[in-house]
Formats: C-alpha cells, sequence, structure tokens
C-alpha cells in the first residue's frame, strides 16, 4: 500500500510535467502563428493561476456540480457508521460525507489530500445496497483517498479542463484577430491542428489515469475489508441498476465508482471508467492473492 501511495505522489509529479510541456506548447504554437511571443507568457501565467485555484477549489467544485449535500451521523447513521469505521481501519483522518439525491447508483471520493478528503453517495446506491455491498464501496473510495488517487485525479482533471481552454481560446485569438496583416495560412492550420489534437492528448492521458486508478482502488478495497464478495457484488449491482446521473457534467465523471453519463460508441472509447465486468473478472482471479 505504502508503494502504491509513493507510486502516486510521483505520479502527480510526471503529470503535472507533462501538461507544463503541453501547455508550454500550446503557448509557443500560438504565439509563433501570430507572430506575439508576449502570449506564450501569458499562457504559462494563466496555466499556474489556474492550476493553484482548482488545486484548492477541487471539492467544493465538485460539491457544487454533484448536488451533493454534506450529512451528520443522525441523518444517517449506518452509512455514517460505516465510513467511520472503514476511515479507522484504514488509519486515515474521518472525512467529509455527503449524499447527492439521486436515484442512479453512485459514488465518488475528492480532495487534495486525506486531511482535506469527501466521500459522497447517491440515495440510489443506497437504497440497493446491502451493508457489505455497501461498506464494499465506501471502502473503494477510501482506498483513492488512502492511494492520493484524490490528489492524482483532482490535477489530472483541473490540467485536462486548462488545455481545451487554452486551446479554444487560441483559435478564437487566431480566428477574430486583425485580419490586416500577412498570416500565413500554414499559422492557422498548425493552430487548428493543435487545438484539436492537444486536448484529446489530455483526455486520453486522464482516461489511462483514472482507468488504473479505478482497478486499483476495487484491490485496496478488497485489502480493507478483507471480503473479495462484497466488492464482487456490489460490482454486479451497479452493472445491472446502471444508468445516467440527473446532473451529468463531464468534468466530474472521473471521479465515480461507476459512469454517471449516457455513453454512446465513440464516447465509450474514451470512457474514463474500465467496463465493470473486466473488473469483476479482476477480482475474481485475484480471489486467493487478496
Amino acid at each position: 500500500m505504502y508503494k502504491q501511495i509513493s507510486a502516486n505522489k510521483r505520479k502527480t509529479v510526471f503529470i503535472i510535467l507533462g501538461f507544463i510541456i503541453i501547455i508550454g506548447l500550446i503557448g509557443a504554437v500560438f504565439a509563433w502563428a501570430m507572430n506575439n511571443w508576449v502570449i506564450s507568457a501569458w499562457v504559462i501565467g494563466i496555466a499556474a493561476v489556474y492550476a493553484v485555484i482548482q488545486y484548492f477549489a477541487s471539492s467544493s467544485l465538485a460539491v457544487a456540480m454533484t448536488g451533493a449535500r454534506e450529512i451528520e451521523k443522525k441523518d444517517n447513521p449506518k452509512f455514517y457508521n460505516i465510513v467511520e469505521n472503514l476511515t479507522l481501519t484504514a488509519g486515515l483522518p474521518m472525512p467529509k460525507v455527503y449524499i447527492i439525491d439521486d436515484k442512479a447508483p453512485n459514488a465518488f471520493a475528492t480532495g487534495r489530500d486525506p486531511k482535506h478528503a469527501l466521500v459522497a453517495a447517491t440515495t440510489g446506491l443506497l437504497d440497493i445496497m446491502d451493508e457489505k455491498e455497501l461498506t464494499a464501496v465506501m471502502a473503494h473510495e477510501i482506498s483513492h483517498v488512502k492511494n492520493y488517487d484524490i490528489r492524482v485525479s483532482c490535477i489530472t482533471f483541473g490540467l485536462v479542463c486548462l488545455v481545451g481552454l487554452l486551446s479554444d481560446l487560441g483559435l478564437r485569438m487566431f480566428y477574430l484577430g486583425d485580419r490586416d496583416d500577412d498570416r500565413s495560412p500554414i499559422g492557422f492550420i498548425v493552430i487548428l491542428i493543435t487545438a484539436i489534437f492537444a486536448p484529446l492528448a489530455g483526455s486520453i492521458a486522464q482516461m489511462a489515469v483514472s482507468r488504473q486508478r479505478e482497478y486499483l482502488a476495487d484491490a485496496s478495497a478488497v485489502n480493507i475489508t478483507r471480503y473479495p464478495e462484497g466488492m464482487i457484488s456490489a460490482l454486479k449491482k451497479l452493472e445491472t441498476h446502471s444508468q445516467p446521473m440527473r446532473r451529468q457534467n463531464a468534468a466530474t465523471e472521473a471521479l465515480y465508482i461507476n459512469e454517471p453519463m449516457k455513453k454512446g460508441f465513440f464516447s465509450e472509447l474514451f470512457s474514463t471508467h474500465p467496463p465493470i465486468e473486466k473488473r469483476i473478472e479482476r477480482l475474481e482471479n485475484g480471489k486467493n492473492t487478496f
């Protein structure tokens, strides 16, 4: 487990460095195409400010986007006690506990570190899961906290959004700029390619990180509960009762234990979640190793 925490901390550094390079390249391309290198400095400056704000505001943004409401033990003793017992077992500070009023069964965890974490579950999840299954699902979310997955996903999400924002902004600036200058059509083509493929590269990176962390959180949940059947049963119920959430938002998609949005054929190719049947298969194959 400690190896996984260390690996995720290193992964955070690599993710930040990778996106800094992508953002720097976006700024350089736009500056070259518009023959104004001040733009490159502005891009880096905007990126730095945005990253800091997003890092500290990520939990508040997730709560606002999902419509989650914070609860106390008296509001739902069973759910609250499960989270409390799991955090004691995992040796973590008690996170804030939230409930989302939605029939779609789902749950998520977020925050920049275990001291500033929160976990949330939908009313749909609380309705269909028995105690062992609910414990397994929340152990999955607590694992995201313990393994620092929440920090990795938080930073990745923010930087992916930033890459998309900068790409769109640069394209608009080029298109709406002074039309009397001698800008080469090659510059426009380069900007167009950058605006299309930079966000795509960022999304693919987010997808890869998110899919891997779901597999790891499933296994980590079993290590906490010592009961693989609970996690397997919970995943089967999530697969059977899966439905899109009312408040769908691509920005928070990767946070959830199960795919919260309705997917078409092409969007499934870039899904942030691995197929549930593959997650179940991995747990079944690893029963003897937990």
